[in-house]
């Protein structure tokens, strides 16, 4: 025969050490509950995904400042960056995050003459540029440079106001300093687009 259950005692009805124990599992309850949401949401945003602000002009036009950005991090943890993409990084001795368009790749040779961005030896053609954001005389021309093995090297699209790989101070970057894959613009919402 089955027991009937008790029920419940109200919290009126409790005596002083019924209560202070039921306050203390309450208690627990919620810092773990609390605890559990913070973890997760540190490793989505540590190894999936994390929204972040535009904060400046030195990817005009492809990004505008105090535009919200959708970066993704799985890809650069899974596989590696790919010459074009928008990317998310740290400069040395910095604790902020630039946004950059990774240019070359360990390994490439990379020349700029009269604003021209060559390659392995090809002239690049970047349809993302405006040619008005990249006519400055003083980035003009930089020599033919072989990068090693860890060197990565960033530009912004705004080429006349971009402090990136051809700014003394940060040069070339370590695939460490690589945070993450800029997939899409999400704010405002009459801007949405997806980041090529």
């Amino acid at each position: 025969m089955a027991k009937a259950k008790q029920p419940k005692k109200k919290f009126s009805e409790m005596t002083p050490e019924e209560k202070k124990k039921m306050i203390i599992k309450e208690t627990i309850s919620w810092i773990l509950t609390l605890g559990s949401a913070v973890i997760i949401a540190l490793c989505i945003r540590g190894f999936v995904f994390e929204p972040v602000i535009v904060d400046g002009s030195s990817m005009l036009d492809t990004l505008q400042d105090r535009e919200l950005m959708f970066v993704t991090k799985f890809d650069y943890i899974f596989g590696e960056p790919e010459r074009g993409d928008v990317i998310i990084c740290k400069y040395p001795e910095s604790t902020k995050n630039y946004v950059k368009r990774l240019i070359a790749l360990p390994g490439d040779t990379i020349a700029i003459e009269d604003n021209i961005v060559y390659i392995n030896g090809e002239a690049q053609d970047e349809t993302y540029l405006s040619p008005a954001r990249n006519d400055s005389p003083f980035y003009a021309n930089m020599s033919e440079r072989l990068l090693g093995g860890d060197e990565y090297f960033v530009m912004g699209d705004n080429r006349d106001n971009s402090r990136d790989s051809r700014s003394s101070g940060v040069d070339t970057l370590t695939r460490g300093q690589i945070k993450g894959h800029v997939r899409f613009v999400f704010f405002p919402f009459d801007r949405i687009r997806g980041i090529e």
